[in-house]
């Protein structure tokens, strides 16, 4: 899956990603207890659809919040938080 490079990246789409209850939820529950995989993540809204939930990965994944890559059979759910503090010093910080 391809990540953007974080100095593509517009603020705006970041804050986008975020104005979901269910991303930002998503968000932080990868900011509190590190990597996840996708069945993991899946836990913050168990009865939304699976294309919802697939939709909600693409959105954060394309805005550069998350990085998803494969983990063995899985695959691993990451905030790229060193890099999103480089680019946007303080968002997640003031968001989460």
């Amino acid at each position: 899956m391809p990540h953007p490079d974080l100095g593509d990246v517009e603020l705006t789409a970041v804050l986008f990603a975020l104005s979901d209850p269910a991303r930002l939820e998503l968000v932080r529950l990868i900011a509190a207890e590190g990597p996840q995989t996708v069945a993991q993540c899946h836990t913050v809204d168990p009865d939304s659809p699976k294309s919802t939930f697939s939709h909600h990965l693409k959105t954060l994944r394309e805005a550069g919040l998350i990085s998803n890559v494969p983990h063995g059979r899985e695959r691993q759910i990451s905030l790229r938080r060193d890099e999103l503090d480089a680019r946007f010093p303080g968002l997640l910080d003031s968001v989460l």
